[in-house]
């Protein structure tokens, strides 16, 4: 039997938004913890390509 007009599932939307919005946040930390790792790396082999052309 449908529900009576005007009663809705509020409550079970806000829980799966509040759920796909923790996934969204947590994948745009990862994002941006994964650039700054890749920088760093980045940096540290640019470093010893110079560090082994002054030594020769």
């Amino acid at each position: 039997m449908p529900k009576p007009k005007g009663q809705k599932n509020t409550k079970n939307k806000a829980q799966h938004t509040k759920l796909l919005n923790r996934k969204i946040d947590k994948k745009k930390a990862e994002k941006v913890l994964r650039k700054e790792r890749l920088k760093a790396i980045i940096k540290k082999s640019k470093e010893e390509e110079e560090g082994e052309g002054e030594g020769a």
